[in-house]
């Protein structure tokens, strides 16, 4: 597992450069058919955190890794911000726009100023600070991996509460993605208001359990 030099990533650069402080953003659960999507922004100070040392794209992380980076990204950062787009907002405007407009609200909730931006590939319009889409960039920015699990963590906390007020439907395993056994628990018990129904495949298996009703 690669992982990121704290001296040698892009914020870093940047921040020599004068364009500092850098934020990073990322998501969680765009590709979800239940639950929010969620949004993170984070700046990290310059300096090497050894508590850090593993941090990198949270996807390449286990749980348990996760969770230990977790109030420690929270504790060292500059400033970090966490926003949850809920399913009837992604089901009235669109998962992109959710996606979009859960960022700049990131952004403009930390309480540092960033003077640039890097994203994960995503060019967000209307960003009050210069802007760097990269791809990949969980794997090469120390700031937009930190912004990975605190979005990711912050959106497993919320699918396992789901989980308690919603049996049945697993979201605590597979935290609200379009699972064979997830699509076969909205057949037998119906949607439930955290799913997506402008996700087609929700709507197909709500469909079936209308069907049987």
């Amino acid at each position: 597992m690669r992982r990121l030099k704290q001296q040698r990533t892009y914020e870093v650069a940047l921040s020599k450069a004068g364009l500092g402080p850098v934020a990073g953003v990322d998501e969680a659960g765009r590709g979800a058919c239940c639950g929010p999507i969620t949004i993170a922004a984070c700046i990290l100070p310059e300096k090497i955190i050894p508590e850090l040392d593993k941090l990198t794209d949270s996807k390449k992380l286990t749980p348990k890794t996760r969770e230990k980076l977790y109030p420690i990204i929270k504790d060292k950062a500059l400033a970090w911000s966490v926003v949850h787009i809920e399913a009837d907002d992604i089901d009235s405007c669109g998962i992109q726009h959710a996606n979009v407009s859960g960022m700049r609200r990131a952004v403009a909730r930390l309480e540092v100023r960033p003077h640039y931006v890097l994203t994960d590939a995503l060019k967000i319009p209307g960003m009050p600070a210069p802007q760097l889409p990269m791809v990949g960039g969980d794997a090469a920015a120390r700031c937009i991996a930190a912004a990975s699990v605190l979005a990711k963590v912050s959106r497993d906390h919320v699918m396992d509460e789901l989980d308690r007020q919603y049996p049945g439907y697993g979201l605590g395993s597979h935290k609200g993605y379009g699972t064979a056994i997830h699509q076969e628990a909205i057949a037998q018990l119906g949607a439930c208001p955290e799913h997506r129904m402008s996700y087609r495949n929700v709507a197909q298996a709500h469909a079936k359990f209308l069907a049987r009703a």
